[in-house]
Order: structure tokens, then C-alpha cells, then sequence
């Protein structure tokens, strides 16, 4: 059984996209049927992740994004424990 699905161009266009890039890379041909099955097939592997995207509020950050955070975290040499960290805010 076949359905039609609506995309906006853009989707389209990188549906596309993709499909080219795997006929140039692979020399095989799919049609955007396959390559819509074989991406929700992936995305089944990770289905939680998939979800959590559609979540309202702060977007989860990228691998990239995280890394650069943690690259402008210093070691100041100093000790922390929980009791430093109580007086700091509670004084």
C-alpha cells in the first residue's frame, strides 16, 4: 500500500539531496520510498532521542556544542568540596 506524503520544497530538497548522494556514492538507485523507509528504520534505533526532539524548551545540545563548552572549562587547582560550596551560597 502506497500513501502520498506532503513536505515543504525544503524537505523535499534534501530528500533529494540525499537520494543523489547515495546514487553517486553506492551507483545504486533508490526511490524516496526506500530512503524514507530505510531513515525511519534508523530512526526506530534511536526512537527515544527522536522523541525527546519534538520536546518543547531548551534543545539538547550537539556533540560539537558540548565539547566546546568543556574546552572553556579550566582547572583552577583548587579543591572544592560540598561544604565550600554551601558556604559560597548559603554563607
Amino acid at each position: 500500500m502506497s500513501t502520498a506524503v506532503k513536505m515543504d520544497d525544503e524537505a523535499k530538497s534534501k530528500l533529494e539531496e540525499i537520494q543523489a548522494e547515495i546514487r553517486l556514492k553506492t551507483g545504486k538507485k533508490v526511490t524516496q520510498q526506500e530512503l524514507l523507509s530505510e531513515l525511519i528504520d534508523t530512526v526506530v534505533d534511536s526512537r527515544s532521542e527522536f522523541v525527546d526532539s519534538f520536546r518543547d524548551g531548551t534543545p539538547k545540545l550537539t556533540e560539537e556544542e558540548i565539547e566546546r563548552f568543556n574546552q572553556g572549562q579550566i582547572a583552577s587547582g583548587v579543591e572544592t568540596d560540598e561544604d565550600d560550596i554551601d558556604e559560597i551560597l548559603y554563607g
